[in-house]
């Protein structure tokens, strides 16, 4: 089954469960929208949700509770959960990684017309396929139908919604998308969920043969409640999550030697701008994503283990204690930018 078919079926269990899940049902230009967190409440659950179709049904995502001991400054035992973590983790597992995060889970696509824009992400990507990442992995699809999803302040209009299903090469009806602000629990949670994802595109970007790995696991602790009015705020603390907390494991073959090459640059640690929570540098950027050091999008942790040689490669750690800064409730409304 492709990633579009597996995840449109994950996504119509969703749409038949949204009452339960706090989340709302529109029908846009003939395209089923799933509202799990723009004008609807949503819940984690629902974010559970929007992951897994994010995934294309190639990978698995749960939540593990916080732990009762206190977690220290640095800790290098790899993904999680972490021995000690206070805050809830986001986990997602995949035996193909490469499909799951890179073909379908990657916001790597911005959608606008006029005032409106979204990140858009999930199995519709390889229905469209017109990104140049697929000219390197592959995995183009000519699904009968597609599921996407948006991150967005606002439902899709008409518009939007009828060029994505022609993109995609399906009728309007074909269709779903799951729609969320990050500032909203469903929203953060899908977005925390991309640690693997962050991992395998750093990894890709630093030409590394995506083809030796053969399973990756990755995790990122979940920002406390209430989640922040200002989607800026949010987007500060979800990077955070994945940049001082996300670690990443991933089993791979071939030789060890390039394994020790390209693991310190494929860590958040490898960026100037490492160690300032992520709204500071992005402050400073001018609230420009692409006049930020890309070296920084990376999870703070990567391990390899080598099924071949059977040796094991750790680069980074995490920091909790930056992450305690980002998360404090009471601080968000200091740190929400202002003129918004």
């Amino acid at each position: 089954m492709g990633l579009n078919d597996a995840g449109f079926t994950i996504a119509e269990g969703l749409v038949r469960r949204c009452a339960e899940l706090g989340a709302a049902v529109a029908v846009c230009g003939g395209v089923v929208v799933l509202d799990c967190g723009v004008n609807a409440a949503g819940s984690d659950e629902a974010g559970l949700g929007m992951a897994r179709v994010a995934l294309g049904g190639a990978g698995d995502v749960v939540i593990t509770p916080a732990s009762s001991t206190p977690a220290s400054s640095t800790h290098a035992a790899g993904p999680a959960p972490w021995p000690g973590c206070p805050w809830p983790t986001v986990s997602v597992t995949s035996d193909h990684p490469v499909a799951a995060c890179l073909a379908a889970q990657y916001a790597g696509w911005k959608v606008s017309s006029g005032r409106y824009f979204a990140m858009a992400s999930g199995p519709i990507r390889a229905a469209i396929g017109r990104e140049k990442l697929f000219d390197a992995i592959g995995l183009r699809e000519k699904p009968a139908v597609a599921v996407g999803l948006l991150e967005t302040h606002a439902l899709p209009p008409a518009e939007i919604c009828h060029d994505l299903a022609a993109a995609a090469g399906v009728a309007p009806e074909r269709l779903i998308l799951l729609v969320a602000r990050t500032a909203s629990r469903a929203g953060t949670l899908q977005v925390v969920a991309r640690s693997l994802e962050t991992a395998l595109h750093k990894l890709h970007d630093g030409g590394f043969d995506l083809g030796r790995i053969r399973r990756g696991t990755g995790t990122a602790p979940l920002p406390p409640v209430p989640v922040p009015a200002d989607d800026l705020v949010a987007i500060g603390r979800t990077n955070d999550a994945i940049l001082y907390g996300g670690s990443v494991r991933l089993e791979v073959t071939g030789d060890d030697d390039s394994l020790a090459e390209i693991g310190p640059r494929s860590v958040s640690r490898s960026s100037p701008a490492f160690g300032e929570p992520f709204l500071a540098v992005f402050e400073r950027a001018g609230r420009d994503f692409y006049a930020i050091d890309p070296a920084l999008f990376a999870p703070a942790q990567l391990e390899f283990v080598n099924v071949e040689t059977g040796r094991r490669h750790v680069f980074g750690t995490t920091e909790p204690a930056i992450l305690s800064g980002s998360f404090d409730t009471r601080a968000a409304a200091d740190r929400a930018p202002a003129g918004r």
